[in-house]
């Protein structure tokens, strides 16, 4: 089931996720919703907090970038095939230097700025039937995993911009709030009225 991306703005965004163990109540089906949303949205990746649940849970599919030309061809394979849910995730380590990349979010559409990140981290986490693993990843694998693990944590790529970049869009993130967009995948807007 394709399931309504949460908007910038909506704080739930903004909670640090909480562990979830293997009994989380239908765990499979959210993956799966998840997956089919990431997907419906075009995405490369998915954290729960954008649908709404502050758990440190998310996926990743890098396989559109494997069509970059300008990446060497083993990159291209692996960025093809790099598939995974991340359940509990904790970064151990990033190093390397620092590049830039031109990032978006679907909580935030029709943003795109140019972000720094380290070039490698090591990550632990847990997968889809709960199977322990610790992984060094570099390059775009390594961006997608940062920009999904920064989710769980409760940031968004927004806060990594200099004060001007985040001046100049102050009034875009504020439309984008308001549900005063037109994204070609569903949305869900915060209204605190509501609340």
């Amino acid at each position: 089931m394709i399931l309504p991306i949460v908007a910038y703005g909506n704080p739930v965004l903004r909670k640090l996720g909480v562990d979830i163990d293997k009994d989380y109540p239908e765990l499979e089906k959210l993956i799966k919703d998840m997956k089919e949303t990431m997907d419906n949205a075009h995405g490369v990746g998915l954290a729960a907090p954008q649908i709404g649940k502050a758990i440190r849970l998310f996926l990743v599919d890098t396989s559109p970038f494997a069509e970059d030309e300008d990446l060497e061809e083993e990159e291209r394979n692996f960025l093809k095939n790099f598939k995974k849910t991340f359940i509990n995730a904790q970064i151990i380590e990033e190093t390397g230097n620092e590049w830039v990349f031109n990032e978006g979010c679907l909580s935030i559409p029709d943003v795109r700025e140019d972000v720094f990140r380290n070039e490698t981290l090591t990550i632990e986490y847990y997968d889809e039937d709960f199977k322990k693993h610790t992984e060094t990843l570099s390059g775009l694998a390594a961006r997608v995993v940062q920009h999904e693990y920064d989710h769980i944590e409760g940031i968004l790529f927004t806060d990594k911009l200099s004060s001007l970049k985040k001046r100049l869009l102050k009034k875009k993130l504020e439309k984008i709030s308001k549900g005063k967009i037109n994204p070609d995948y569903r949305m869900s807007f915060y209204n605190p009225k509501k609340r």
